[in-house]
């Protein structure tokens, strides 16, 4: 298909066009983005300063989560506060095709990721005495490196179809961010083709990376049978919080891509659940039910107050 775009840039509606509204949903969300950006922060860098915790696969995987939840509350997040300033909200086609590219690539490589985070659960509740053998570091920086490229591979997929698709005109996205079934409904031309490769490489992508992890959180409940008390109790809490993660993740994507390609109004909600809410309640979820952070957290505190008195 021949590139035909007349279109320079798009115009965004965002989620309301009263300006009373929008003060109040800025004040809300840049509360929300900062508290998500400090709060992944402070476990990326209180699990990078405890060799404790850094040399734990959970933990590595759990900074790197961090990280990227970081990232991809930051690929919408600037550019839906500088649109609160502006009557006109308006993004180049470069750009546009650019938030998509980088957000799939983020949200792609954090799909992996909690992939890996499971089979280390599952690792280390199944096979405990063969744990360190198996879990080993280069086989986490192994998992790290499929992550990375699993997540760029999924991107340039879309990419490379959405940036051929002719855009003539109108330009107006009902929408805060560029997505990809906002943008379907701009082309001048039968989309059906390329909505079920979006279906394909998104919906059904999430809907098997989901039943796989289900299925693998299910062998490891099965497991547990014959532990001991206080091993289920740690493994149930353990994993209780990345099915948590998982849950918040996996269902808006799949609600949001495992469909045809039809925009509905409450699709905004669920965007900004799993690009804003999401990487806000993934810090609290670990942090509050897990003591080894909250203690590496309080070490890492003195330490910053001890460093501050000497100065």
């Amino acid at each position: 298909m021949q590139n035909q775009s007349f279109v320079t840039e798009f115009v965004l509606l965002g989620l309301s066009q009263n300006p009373d509204v929008q003060k109040i949903i800025f004040v809300i969300f840049l509360f929300v983005y900062i508290a998500t950006v400090s709060g992944n922060l402070l476990i990326v860098v209180t699990i990078l300063s405890s060799p404790v915790l850094l040399g734990s696969p959970m933990y590595f995987f759990l900074a790197f989560l961090s990280f990227l939840d970081m990232c991809i509350s930051s690929v919408t997040a600037p550019k839906m506060f500088a649109d609160f300033l502006y009557k006109k909200k308006t993004i180049s086609f470069g750009g546009c095709l650019t938030q998509v590219f980088v957000s799939h690539f983020f949200v792609g490589t954090e799909v992996i990721v909690l992939t890996a985070m499971a089979y280390d659960r599952y690792v280390a509740i199944c096979k405990p005495l063969h744990y360190t053998s198996i879990m080993n570091s280069r086989l986490c920086c192994i998992l790290i490196g499929v992550a990375w490229m699993g997540g760029l591979l999924h991107s340039i997929i879309q990419i490379a179809f959405t940036s051929q698709l002719p855009f003539c005109g109108p330009n107006v996205i009902d929408h805060f961010i560029c997505d990809l079934f906002p943008l379907l409904k701009l082309v001048c031309t039968d989309t059906y083709v390329y909505g079920l490769l979006v279906v394909t490489n998104s919906g059904f992508f999430c809907i098997l990376i989901f039943s796989m992890l289900l299925v693998s959180y299910g062998v490891i409940l099965f497991s547990l049978r014959n532990h001991s008390t206080e091993g289920q109790r740690k493994a149930l809490s353990t994993c209780g919080s990345h099915v948590a993660v998982v849950v918040m993740l996996f269902v808006p994507c799949i609600y949001e891509y495992a469909r045809p390609p039809i925009v509905f109004s409450f699709d905004k909600m669920v965007e900004i659940f799993y690009t804003m809410l999401t990487p806000l309640l993934n810090p609290i979820i670990y942090t509050f039910r897990n003591k080894e952070v909250k203690n590496a957290m309080t070490k890492l505190w003195k330490r910053l107050i001890v460093l501050s008195d000497k100065k």
